[in-house]
């Protein structure tokens, strides 16, 4: 049989996508297991030749039947293409070598990738070949079998098994074989732990980087119960600020919940985000025998609700879900107008488990200071003794009392400030009373700094940086901590010192949010000046002005680098 040539190219179809989605609502499509299941597979039928005598049990794990029965994978596809879907997710949702470690095969996580996106992006091209209509390839990255916020020991709440930089890695060799394999788009879906998902955008932006191109990335979250939060605590609004940094297509959310119990959930990203909203819902919740009992026709009924009321831009199915289901959304939404993304003030947006909104008319931030070893002789002291857990009571204590961000600083000369910053904030972690704020990691050492940022999931700040080792390193640390998503406070402190006049003062922070606006890519409602009091009352003549100085520089800086453009 003849190999199927493309109809177009990657570069125009994303130059397409765009002009797509703001024309009508587009298709996914739907649940790959449920389809699976159907074919009702053996042991026999995962191995294949190639791993007839393989050490473990292959049986269940999908995403291996990319390498072993390629043609139920491509007829999946073909049936989800039939039914009218525009936007094709491959088989690599355990795709990860982290994953699919719980089979003995994490050395084919590359080859999973690649080849999933390779059958995806041929059954497109194929239907592209046959109706000239461009079909786009959305490779999946899942969200794991682990959980970098919380710990699986009941009895030790600051332990983790699975680490941040683990995550990049395992993530980078997914996104490396998605790309090679053909796809148009990223999905980094079924986010259930933030700090997961922050890894994955890390790891996209880092190859991204590394390759001198980028595709589109959608993201897409899963409200786990009725509260309305992830499994790791976070609100709607919270996740939000916490991925926004990515710069996605879309923000989502999928799995978990029907589409009737997803609903207010949907209507809320669509009221607090800037970029186009997706929602692939279950076919309703399992009832007690597994099955999904959300029929085509019901489940279409409420996504057309939903699209009447101005929520989407982009629909599927997850769990449960058919061809039969994306068919009957597919006629459901085909004449509804798309949601057009809003205007959004552009305010600093931080969150721990819930969001703080920082705007140009706040005039006050309450940042509760004790839980820093030069803050608090308390904390020092439980800090010092290795009594952390007791030392989270200063931190529940600064909440309580009103504290929007808490500050966490383990600078001193006899402490191991990368561990304690890395333990402590696994433990805050573990206490929803404290992480429902969001943290500034404190320190004036970047390991320290980037340690506290691979434990967080929320969006917080990094206190702080400063142009005293000179521009390239100040650069190269702004766009870190833009990749790991957080604000920055800045020090009026360059490679001279310390700022101590108005002028200097001013003159160094201009300085400092034209690189960081300019060559950083930083948005300036996430740069914070630091324009530094120094010593006041002393006696000595030559502090007399630094109070005053402090003052009209932070007049100069408001009025002259506004928060927004």
């Amino acid at each position: 049989m003849a190999e199927t040539k493309p109809t177009f190219t990657r570069e125009f179809r994303l130059a397409l996508l765009d002009r797509l989605l703001a024309e009508r609502i587009l298709l996914l499509d739907g649940a790959m297991g449920t389809m699976i299941q159907a074919y009702t597979l053996e042991e026999v039928d995962y191995r294949g030749e190639r791993f007839a005598h393989h050490p473990s049990d292959l049986k269940g794990n999908n995403d291996l039947l990319s390498i072993t029965r390629p043609d139920i994978i491509s007829a999946v596809h073909g049936a989800y293409l039939e039914a009218g879907c525009d936007i094709l997710e491959t088989n690599t949702f355990n795709s990860s070598s982290i994953s699919q470690a719980d089979y003995r095969l994490e050395h084919l996580a590359y080859e999973l990738n690649k080849v999933g996106a390779a059958l995806a992006r041929k059954a497109a091209d194929r239907f592209e070949t046959n109706d000239g209509a461009a079909r786009f390839v959305a490779g999946v990255l899942g969200p794991t079998n682990r959980t970098a916020s919380i710990s699986p020991d009941v009895n030790n709440p600051g332990y983790r098994n699975i680490r941040f930089e683990e995550l990049v890695s395992a993530y980078l060799e997914a996104v490396r074989g998605l790309i090679e394999g053909g796809v148009d788009l990223l999905l980094v879906e079924t986010i259930f732990d933030t700090l997961n998902a922050k890894a994955a955008l890390f790891a996209i932006d880092q190859h991204f980087e590394e390759r001198g191109f980028r595709l589109p990335i959608m993201i897409s979250g899963t409200i786990t119960d009725q509260s309305g939060r992830t499994l790791t605590g976070q609100t709607t609004e919270a996740f939000w600020n916490s991925v926004s940094h990515a710069g996605p297509l879309c923000i989502g959310l999928n799995c978990a919940l029907g589409a009737k119990d997803l609903r207010p959930y949907v209507a809320e990203l669509s009221r607090i985000s800037n970029t186009y909203v997706s929602v692939h819902p279950n076919a309703g919740l399992p009832n007690e025998f597994g099955q999904y009992e959300d029929t085509p026709e019901y489940m279409a009924e409420l996504i057309a609700e939903f699209a009447a009321s101005g929520f989407l831009n982009i629909v599927g199915g997850c769990c449960g879900t058919t061809p039969d289901h994306i068919q009957a959304i597919a006629q459901a939404v085909r004449r509804m107008r798309p949601r057009k993304p809003p205007e959004i003030p552009r305010h600093c947006r931080l969150s721990g488990l819930e969001p703080l909104t920082i705007s140009t008319e706040s005039n006050f931030v309450n940042v509760g200071e004790r839980t820093n070893v030069t803050g608090s002789p308390k904390f020092a002291s439980l800090v010092r003794d290795g009594r952390l857990e007791e030392a989270l009571e200063v931190a529940k204590q600064q909440v309580d009392n009103g504290a929007q961000i808490i500050d966490v600083n383990f600078d001193e000369g006899m402490l191991d400030s990368e561990a304690l910053m890395s333990e402590f904030l696994h433990l805050i972690g573990s206490e929803p009373d404290i992480s429902r704020v969001p943290i500034m990691i404190d320190s004036s050492k970047w390991s320290v700094l980037e340690t506290g940022l691979r434990c967080i999931q929320g969006k917080g700040v990094v206190n702080s940086i400063s142009l005293k080792e000179g521009e390239q390193k100040f650069i190269e640390q702004a766009r870190l901590i833009r990749r790991y998503g957080a604000a920055v406070i800045v020090m009026a402190f360059d490679e001279r010192g310390q700022a101590d006049t108005i002028e200097r003062k001013f003159a160094i922070c201009k300085r400092c949010y034209e690189i960081l606006t300019k060559q950083a890519g930083f948005p300036p409602e996430d740069i914070i000046f630091d324009p530094n009091i120094l010593t006041v009352a002393t006696g000595i003549k030559e502090h007399n002005d630094y109070a005053l100085a402090y003052f009209e520089a932070a007049r100069e800086i408001k009025h002259h680098l506004p928060m927004h453009w």
